[in-house]
């Protein structure tokens, strides 16, 4: 290190090396990468066109996709928003903190600093627009009717990551059109109602109208305003989380919505699983008949196109911004989602649906690909600090994967992990198995499924007597693992 001794200096001299100085700071910042972060809400990669679904087209998604690389098999670490958002933002596993439900992770980290706040200590801008960590939807979002909602509200965010923080508030289930309830509402009496319902709302107006709009208005002012220094720029969307409301124009490809396809489902499927494997929300406990279940995949379809196109609007500043060369961009989503597989709908399962999430990496200068390996959201905390140069963030729990993204055959993981907290539920998932027990002691019953054989979980292998040496290694696989994950000095 060059070390100048100031009491034999002149004042020109020194003048002149403070200025060299700074020069070479503002060329080491100019140098590092901008990150944009935009995650979606409650989103399965089943209903992305760039993974497969020939119904719903996201053309914006699709072609960040063409340019980055596309991961098949991420998984999410808690498989509702509360703990999968405090889990990849802290850096730590749902059980390692504790954060089993909608809380703030920051008493359990104390003073480590979350994903966004280690980019904000290193000389970034951080900022977030809407929901980056958990924020209740539509109750944190909508307009409350007493005036005292009005900025969205900060739900579980944890105000020391960020340099500013943004709300996006919108009208949600009260926007005015045409609502139906579709959950619990079989005569049809039932007006329009709000929380965590599903509801279907063809909305009056434009995109401006709605939260998801004002987000991506607010995320494209913030990259002009700094482009010229490094940022990391949390980007959420609520959409699609129930209710489904978007503008009317992206109802159209969906309509009339008979024409929704089910997905296949078997009778007796539920026959040789737990209770717990059950979901929470099932086609028959919402009393959602064929209409209304087609109707509700029309709904989600329209909530995802509107997402799609506030994702177009921000892609396209960033290009605007001559900024696509100096930007790390990863799309992603809290955790899958249900559309009717083994007639459940929603999260929560660990079923591949709900467990499994879409994500997309852009690195500037790597060559396009798709990655079939096992990844987890809690990798991209220490995968995106390398990939900007900065030094290996301390005691994560998550991997760096980006050699994954220069060679997509590379692995880090033989199995990926996440938890339903709310049914005591452990997955791994290895290239074939997918294992799932409730409780830690797999008192609450087990699941197996053949994914190479079984990909869409039929056919539960557990009790099969030639499966049980397999089973008893899945359970001291997870007792290890949890033992693994709460050593962590927390």
């Amino acid at each position: 290190m060059f070390v100048m001794n100031f009491a034999f200096v002149s004042r020109g001299a020194l003048i002149g090396f403070c200025i060299l100085v700074a020069a070479s700071y503002c060329d080491a910042n100019e140098k590092r990468p901008n990150v944009l972060f935009i995650i979606s809400d409650d989103l399965t990669s089943t209903a992305l066109s760039c993974y497969g679904n020939t119904v719903c087209q996201t053309p914006n998604i699709d072609a960040l996709a063409a340019t980055g690389t596309r991961f098949t098999r991420a998984y999410c670490q808690g498989t509702y928003c509360g703990p999968s958002r405090a889990s990849f933002m802290s850096g730590y596993y749902p059980h390692a903190t504790g954060v089993l439900g909608y809380k703030n992770p920051r008493p359990q980290i104390g003073d480590r600093p979350t994903w966004s706040e280690y980019f904000k200590n290193h000389g970034y801008y951080s900022a977030r627009v809407s929901k980056i960590f958990h924020m209740g939807v539509p109750g944190g979002i909508e307009y409350g009717g007493d005036g005292r909602n009005h900025d969205g509200g900060n739900g579980a965010d944890d105000q020391r990551s960020w340099t500013e923080r943004f709300n996006s508030p919108g009208p949600e289930w009260k926007a005015a059109g045409d609502g139906e309830t579709l959950e619990n509402n079989p005569d049809g009496k039932k007006p329009v109602v709000g929380g965590n319902t599903f509801v279907v709302v063809e909305a009056d107006g434009d995109d401006m109208v709605h939260s998801d709009g004002k987000t991506a208005a607010k995320a494209v002012e913030l990259i002009e305003q700094h482009a010229g220094e490094p940022f990391w720029l949390g980007v959420g969307f609520v959409r699609p989380h129930v209710p489904f409301v978007a503008p009317r124009s992206y109802y159209q490809p969906f309509l009339p919505y008979e024409k929704m396809v089910l997905p296949k489902k078997l009778e007796g499927d539920w026959d040789d699983i737990p209770k717990a494997g059950i979901n929470y929300k099932t086609s028959v406990n919402m009393k959602m008949d064929i209409r209304r279940q087609k109707k509700a995949v029309g709904g989600y379809y329209a909530s995802v196109a509107f997402m799609d196109a506030q994702v177009g609007k921000v892609l396209e500043a960033l290009s605007s911004a001559a900024l696509d060369d100096n930007t790390i961009v990863i799309f992603t989503s809290d955790h899958g989602y249900h559309l009717g597989e083994h007639d459940f709908w929603a999260k929560v399962s660990l079923r591949e649906e709900s467990a499994g999430v879409p994500l997309i990496i852009r690195v500037p200068g790597q060559q396009p690909s798709v990655c079939h390996s096992l990844v987890e959201l809690i990798d991209l905390y220490p995968t995106v600090a390398n990939l900007c140069g900065l030094p290996a963030p301390r005691n994560v729990q998550g991997k760096d994967i980006s050699k994954m993204i220069q060679d997509p055959a590379h692995q880090v993981r033989d199995a990926a992990f996440s938890v339903a907290p709310s049914r005591k539920g452990f997955l791994l998932r290895e290239d074939q198995w997918a294992y799932i027990q409730y409780k830690e002691d797999a008192s609450g019953g087990v699941e197996l499924f053949d994914m190479e054989n079984d990909p869409e979980q039929f056919t539960n292998l557990a009790h099969s007597p030639d499966h049980l040496a397999i089973v008893k290694r899945f359970n001291n696989k997870m007792r290890e693992k949890l033992a693994e994950i709460r050593d962590n000095d927390l």
